[in-house]
């Protein structure tokens, strides 16, 4: 599974970049206004420490408002993908962009019936939120995996992006359904390394490595 760091802060995308484990970044509005940056500008800072695809959103409702705002922030760098709300408009906008041969993340799905017509209006990518179904009393992963199935089912090339990641279960049940990239912010990105047996464990390395008296430089 592909690892997508949901955020607009340039230093916390270039930090994770450098490790080697970011595959891709997404914004949306709301990230822009938190990093308090020109979208223009921040993105093309995003795109140019990232090899992999960078979404940003448009804001525009109908479709040739979206297509005009797509194009343009297409114009940024070669990976962008646009990102496009999963309205009627927005699969308008897709299937023109897609078939401009743009990458295209439809954004905002939380059902299958509107993933599946995300696939078939040639998005590149679809963003199921996970998170905003739990806080709903839904279960955010199962529609993961009946997308999982409905995709495999009919051969669809469209991405699985599990976005509204909250946790590192989120995380670790997304790679075990099959979702093809998990965006979450940084922070969550750090924590999948956390674990309290591997603290303890290292810390009694540490206090035999002491009784030992020995240096290794």
């Amino acid at each position: 599974m592909e690892l997508f760091v949901d955020s607009a802060d340039v230093e916390a995308i270039a930090e994770l970049n450098a490790l080697g484990v970011v595959d891709g970044v997404t914004t949306n509005p709301s990230l822009i206004l938190k990093s308090g940056r020109d979208i223009l500008e921040v993105t093309k800072e995003i795109c140019a420490i990232v090899k992999g695809p960078v979404s940003a959103e448009v804001v525009a409702l109908e479709a040739d408002a979206m297509i005009a705002e797509g194009r343009r922030l297409a114009k940024i760098a070669d990976n962008i993908a646009i990102k496009l709300p999963l309205t009627w408009e927005g699969l308008k906008a897709c299937r023109a962009l897609s078939d401009e041969g743009h990458m295209v993340n439809v954004t905002l799905c939380f059902s299958a019936n509107q993933a599946l017509l995300a696939a078939k209006a040639g998005a590149s990518f679809v963003s199921p939120f996970i998170g905003r179904l739990d806080d709903m009393n839904a279960d955010g992963m199962s529609l993961i995996a009946d997308i999982r199935t409905i995709y495999d089912n009919y051969g669809f090339r469209t991405r699985i992006l599990a976005a509204s990641v909250r946790s590192v279960n989120h995380m670790s049940q997304a790679a075990l359904i099959g979702a093809d990239v998990a965006t979450a912010p940084p922070a969550v990105i750090k924590a999948m390394a956390n674990h309290p047996l591997t603290d303890k464990g290292l810390d009694g390395f540490l206090r035999d490595w002491a009784e030992t008296g020995q240096k290794i430089l």
